[in-house]
């Protein structure tokens, strides 16, 4: 397979560059961000473009891709609807009608979050906004699948750049494996979810909506 992968330098983009390297079934990949990973692999080709909202310079690049691992995000907190809509629904728009543009075959994995909103009305603002931006992807030409992941714990030194986060996490690695016990269903870890996201983009999934059971599920080797 060759992977192609959006947000390698967040912490989900990491873990998942980082098992796609591990996975003797992954050809190549090839990361596209505003900056370098930082790592080095043979398997690794890294374009690093400013401009992710134009990635007409680029496009050819998407059509020998088999899958393609969306794992751009930012944080609600603290933002308003318009700017959270922008950096959530019309840039993953933006980047997906351009894929489709040179390749329909491809698998879509889309990294979205537990609580996202399918209505599209609900009270809580990043939900009606992901909510809108998988369904928008659900009716790309391209097979999509959405990834609600609860609570992502670290792992393989992975870190946050967000600092309330990055504590949060540290305060509750000791937990764990406690937290994945009581709560399975909303619980998972980096190495799985990485697995997971590299595993539907080889094989497919027949849900187009998994949530933790189905990541911890795929994300177990």
């Amino acid at each position: 397979m060759n992977l192609l992968l959006f947000g390698a330098t967040g912490m989900i983009g990491r873990a998942t560059l980082l098992e796609s390297l591990r996975d003797p079934r992954v050809r190549s990949v090839l990361a596209i961000g505003r900056r370098a990973s930082g790592m080095k692999d043979p398997k690794l080709r890294e374009i690093v473009h400013e401009d992710l909202f134009d990635l007409s310079a680029v496009q050819d690049e998407f059509a020998g891709c088999d899958a393609c691992c969306y794992c751009l995000g930012a944080a609600s907190h603290g933002m308003t609807e318009k700017a959270y809509t922008r950096l959530t629904y019309d840039l993953t728009l933006a980047v997906a009608s351009s894929i489709a543009a040179v390749n329909t075959r491809i698998a879509f994995c889309f990294l979205s979050g537990d609580g996202a909103d399918s209505t599209e009305r609900g009270g809580t603002m990043w939900a009606r906004v992901k909510g809108k931006t998988e369904n928008a992807l659900l009716r790309m030409p391209f097979r999509a699948f959405i990834f609600r992941p609860g609570y992502v714990q670290p792992l393989d030194g992975i870190r946050t750049r967000v600092t309330h986060y990055r504590l949060l996490y540290a305060a509750l690695r000791p937990f764990y494996g406690l937290l994945r016990r009581l709560s399975p269903r909303h619980v998972t870890d980096t190495r799985r979810l990485g697995r997971a996201l590299v595993a539907v983009g080889l094989f497919g999934h027949d849900k187009r909506i998994l949530g933790c059971e189905e990541i911890n599920a795929l994300g177990e080797r």
